[in-house]
């Protein structure tokens, strides 16, 4: 886990290849502190779930989970900490997060991820999730922000065993608007696919934006208009996917946002992407779609986690 390979993506698309490049005037990528990494493995215990394995190189850090959801006293609370404030031209940071059998784990981010400027490179983020029989995994990290000129690369894979429930989503905002930088990051890469634990691949789902080629991410054919856009997947087999669908359309009709909800291939659940013109109208959508999902297969309402 200290070797940078080991937070290196394989297989990267041409167009981050090209772009594979020494850093110049700061740290080389692959040197210390610029690859960070977080392991941690969650297990059910003494009716709680507690961390059983934990390892953290900066700039990645958590500090010890905590049990805030009084209707779901079980589930434990991870936040995800990014000292530096965001990814820098170079970074390669690895999550791995195991969530064992009949263990509750909700996963996010202490604020929201910023994305810099890349000079000569890309930053790269590698996010691995597993959930147990049984078990509930959580992954909802805040918004990711891209400056001007920056690019960055994520692959979120999730190994779901067919008793567990994964509800994970991502938001991306156009970036610092009162700056007057919309959309004005050069590239934006986010793949999201999830197996069974024998390796059957369940679904894959890629975002990809790259402002300076064609209309732009605000095209007809992409955004249209809006200027931010969120992305829900709940995996689950607890409930038809059909019925999984018609909650989640019904906690959407009365937000101010477009929307769609389909079913996720394989029967194996349902997404639901999100348009809109302010973070704030966005948000609230994906955060009334939790609650559904939460509700329906939890029978427990969404936290409120006062983070602003």
């Amino acid at each position: 886990m200290t070797a940078p390979a080991w937070s290196a993506p394989a297989g990267l698309p041409g167009e981050f290849v090209a772009l594979d490049r020494p850093v110049d005037g700061g740290l080389p990528v692959g040197a210390p502190g610029k690859v960070g990494v977080l392991e941690l493995a969650l297990v059910r215990r003494g009716g709680t779930t507690r961390v059983e394995h934990q390892y953290q190189r900066a700039p990645l850090h958590v500090y010890r989970p905590i049990h805030l959801d009084a209707n779901l006293p079980e589930m434990a609370f991870v936040f995800v900490q990014q000292f530096g404030d965001g990814f820098v031209d170079g970074d390669r940071c690895r999550i791995d997060i195991d969530c064992g059998a009949d263990a509750a784990v909700h996963v996010t981010t202490q604020a929201a991820t910023n994305l810099y400027r890349a000079e000569n490179n890309f930053a790269t983020q590698l996010v691995d999730l597993r959930a147990g029989r049984g078990a509930v995994l959580e992954y909802l990290p805040d918004p990711v922000v891209p400056f001007r000129g920056s690019r960055f690369f994520q692959r979120t894979r999730v190994t779901a065993d067919p008793e567990s429930t994964v509800i994970l989503g991502e938001l991306l905002l156009p970036g610092r608007v009162a700056r007057g930088e919309i959309h004005a990051y050069d590239l934006y890469w986010a793949e999201t696919e999830a197996r069974t634990p024998d390796g059957t691949l369940l679904f894959a789902d890629v975002l990809r934006f790259r402002p300076t080629e064609g209309e732009g991410p605000q095209s007809l054919g992409l955004l249209g208009g809006s200027d931010v856009v969120a992305t829900l997947y709940v995996v689950t087999q607890r409930v038809p996917a059909a019925e999984l669908v018609e909650l989640l359309r019904r906690a959407l009709t009365d937000c101010d946002v477009l929307a769609g909800v389909s079913e996720l291939p394989n029967g194996c659940g349902a997404s639901a992407r999100v348009l809109g013109t302010t973070s704030k109208a966005v948000r609230a959508a994906l955060t009334s779609a939790w609650n559904a999902a939460r509700l329906a297969l939890l029978g427990v309402p969404a936290p409120d986690l006062r983070k602003g």
